[in-house]
């Protein structure tokens, strides 16, 4: 399977059958299996023998998920997590000690930087804030005491990108592990491995299951590395459900047409903003006019489904555009097949300070969209007219 193509591994790798002979696996809903023996039992807790022993460890329909994940992703081992911050904690948290630190992009989602600034310094683990466009600054951060970078590619919301090459070449010289939240690009789009992380982290709760119906996150990397991840996730216990693992291992299935239509029609949308009168900003990996578009060309194989603007006449005509929305849904999320408009200042980021999020390029009139797989003609409309709505 490992020299098929993405769809074809997405769709035809399958772990379990049962003596039904399913063409579509079944869920496993149990919280725990059945031991051949006493000897059985205790070779499976000694990790002399494989197997399930509680759905906290493992599951088929998760370890499914995870599969056809490292498969996409070309990772050696992998773990399925409860939530996509589940995952973005864990893999954090299990490498690093009282006194440790980390150094992370200042663009980051705004519960990862609650865990940053407020949860880890419980635990005596320092970081430091790198400008997203500043791969000179990385190497200025490290300390004596630093064990791991942070960042996402594309950024949230900002859609700002981080060379992954570079900062992975100086991390590999200080024997610093890279860490990638690939969210907004999917296996499909990017790989981080490729060009040197150790770790990607997926919340699969936006464009892998692609229809807002649950939550799901999952940890990537070297076998050595997840291990660490196992010990950590085991005994904490954010596992994720069977029925989620279920769902989530099929909508991998169609995660390449959905993204090629996402992406279509994010470019088509970026392209109309860039030339609206009443829009004073569009970023897109994509259009030539985005300061890294050589960057994305490079490191993604499309733009994504996220489109960011700033309408003009900022907060007040942005929540007027909000308002005046017709189809669109009104949404903290993204990656569904509906399209939905986003104001992050006051949602997504709100717990960031103005000036942080000034900082990170969040303006008080920034809109994110995330494209859906309606017809693009219909989601240009409904953002043209909102826009053209004058306030009362």
């Amino acid at each position: 399977m490992k020299n098929k193509e993405f769809e074809t591994k997405a769709i035809r790798h399958q772990i379990e059958r049962t003596q039904q002979r399913e063409h579509s696996v079944p869920i496993f809903a149990t919280s725990s299996y059945m031991f051949e023996d006493a000897e059985h039992a205790r070779a499976l807790f000694a990790k002399e023998a494989e197997g399930n022993v509680y759905s906290r460890y493992s599951n088929p329909n998760n370890d499914e998920f995870v599969d056809k994940l490292c498969l996409l992703e070309g990772a050696e081992a992998g773990i399925s997590t409860a939530s996509g911050m589940a995952a973005m904690f864990v893999s954090i948290a299990s490498f690093l000690n009282q006194g440790d630190h980390i150094v992370a992009c200042r663009s980051v989602f705004g519960s990862t930087h609650q865990i940053l600034t407020q949860l880890l310094p419980r635990w005596g683990i320092t970081h430091n804030y790198v400008d997203i466009h500043d791969i000179d600054g990385w190497e200025r951060a490290i300390t004596p005491k630093t064990k791991m970078f942070f960042f996402e590619t594309p950024s949230n919301p900002a859609l700002d990108l981080i060379d992954i090459e570079k900062i992975a070449q100086i991390a590999k010289a200080h024997n610093i592990l890279v860490n990638v939240d690939n969210c907004f690009a999917t296996p499909y789009l990017q790989n981080p491995i490729e060009w040197g992380a150790d770790i990607v982290t997926h919340s699969a709760t936006k464009f892998i299951d692609g229809q807002g119906r649950m939550l799901g996150g999952a940890i990537l990397g070297r076998k050595e590395l997840i291990e660490e991840v196992m010990f950590m996730s085991r005994h904490t216990g954010p596992a994720m459900s069977p029925f989620n693992g279920w769902v989530l291992s099929k909508s991998l299935e169609t995660l390449a047409v959905r993204m090629d239509r996402h992406c279509s029609n994010a470019f088509e949308l970026a392209t109309f903003l860039s030339e609206h009168n009443r829009v004073d900003m569009v970023k897109y990996p994509y259009l030539e006019s985005h300061p890294q578009n050589e960057l994305a060309k490079k490191q993604m194989r499309q733009g994504g489904g996220i489109v960011t603007f700033e309408v003009k006449g900022g907060l007040e005509r942005g929540r007027t555009f909000l308002d005046a929305l017709k189809m669109l849904s009104l949404s903290a999320n993204l990656g569904d097949t509906r399209s939905i408009a986003t104001h992050p200042a006051s949602t997504t980021h709100s717990k960031l300070s103005e000036e942080e999020r000034e900082t990170v390029g969040i303006s008080p009139g920034l809109v994110r969209i995330s494209t859906g797989l309606e017809n693009i003609k219909d989601i240009v409309e409904d953002i043209d007219q909102a826009l053209m709505k004058d306030s009362n």
